[in-house]
């Protein structure tokens, strides 16, 4: 194995990498302090990274979903299934994104609007989570 190979390795990351989506909430942040330190890192402050389970974790979770989209890795559609899909309509901040996945939802069931419009308010609900 490489030197630059070593350094990156260790038995919490590959802790952390063993882990599957079900379990990443739970297990996660238990592992990753150990997996830092074993790597010589320091996890950020809990004001700069805030714990996944609080509210401002999820809303910087959010804010970095909008983010993905206004670079083009999500479509509108994705962005407001995932956020309606992870957080529902909490916190408050991701309120207006859920009921825009619901509309995507009833869309061609007799309510109005369009697809197109849709879009267009979720691009405008992530520029405004982005800020």
């Amino acid at each position: 194995m490489s030197p630059a190979r070593n350094r990156l390795d260790s038995p919490g990351l590959r802790e952390l990498a063993a882990c599957t989506r079900a379990e990443a909430d739970r297990e996660v942040p238990d592992l990753l302090p150990a997996a830092f330190a074993e790597l010589g890192l320091l996890l950020p402050p809990a004001d700069v990274l805030p714990p996944a389970n609080t509210v401002p974790g999820r809303e910087a979770a959010a804010r970095a979903l909008a983010r993905r989209m206004l670079a083009g890795e999500l479509t509108a559609r994705q962005l407001a299934s995932r956020i309606h899909r992870h957080f529902g309509h909490e916190p408050p901040l991701v309120e207006q994104l859920a009921a825009l996945d619901e509309a995507y939802d009833v869309l061609g069931h007799g309510c109005p609007g369009s697809r197109s419009e849709i879009d267009e308010e979720v691009v405008a609900e992530a520029r405004r989570l982005a800020l």
